[in-house]
C-alpha cells in the first residue's frame, strides 16, 4: 500500500532488452520492493530485467541565463524510437482488445476453429513451439506474438 502523501516518484527505467520507460512508485523502497517481488515488467516486451536510468531534476536556480537540457533529456530516446514504441504499444492493445484469450488451449481451439468447429473469432493465447509448427503445417495461420502481460490486464 502506498502512503498517502500525494507525491510519487518519476523514474526512468530500461529493460535488458535496452527499452527505455518510465515507472511511477510512490518510494525508492517501493520501486525496490517491486521489483524484488517481479512486478515491474517493460512494457514493449515484458522483460522483468529492469534497472534505473540516469536522471536528475531540474533545478531552477533564478539565473538568468538559458538553463542547460537535464540529463534525462540527454538521455530521452531519439523521436522516431518514441514512435516505434507508442506504435507497439497501440497496436499490441488493439489486439488484445480485439481477440479471446484461450490461454493453453491456443492450438486446440484454432484447429476447431480452422475446421469449421467452433465460431470464426480472433483468439490468442500459449503455444509450444511444437504446436506452433504443427498447426503451420496443418495450413493454420498463426502469428507468434508476445505481448506484455501488462497489456492483457487493466492499464491504470
Amino acid at each position: 500500500m502506498l502512503p498517502d502523501n500525494g507525491s510519487m516518484k518519476v523514474l526512468d527505467l530500461q529493460c535488458g532488452e535496452q527499452h527505455r520507460f518510465e515507472g511511477w512508485f510512490g518510494s525508492e523502497d517501493d520501486f525496490l520492493d517491486q521489483c524484488e517481488r517481479g512486478l515491474v515488467e517493460c512494457p514493449i516486451c515484458g522483460n522483468a530485467s529492469i534497472s534505473k536510468r540516469l536522471s536528475a531534476p531540474r533545478l531552477n536556480l533564478g539565473n538568468a541565463r538559458a538553463d542547460p537540457p537535464v540529463v534525462s533529456e540527454l538521455l530521452a530516446l531519439p523521436e522516431p524510437a518514441q514512435a516505434l514504441q507508442a506504435a507497439w504499444l497501440a497496436a499490441a492493445r488493439k489486439i488484445v482488445a480485439a481477440t479471446d484469450d484461450v490461454g493453453t488451449r491456443f492450438a486446440e481451439e484454432a484447429r476447431k476453429i480452422h475446421y469449421g468447429e467452433a465460431k470464426e473469432r480472433g483468439i490468442r493465447g500459449q503455444a509450444s513451439r511444437a504446436e506452433t509448427e504443427a498447426l503451420i503445417e496443418e495450413g493454420i495461420a498463426v502469428l507468434p506474438l508476445l505481448l506484455p502481460e501488462a497489456l492483457k490486464g487493466q492499464l491504470q
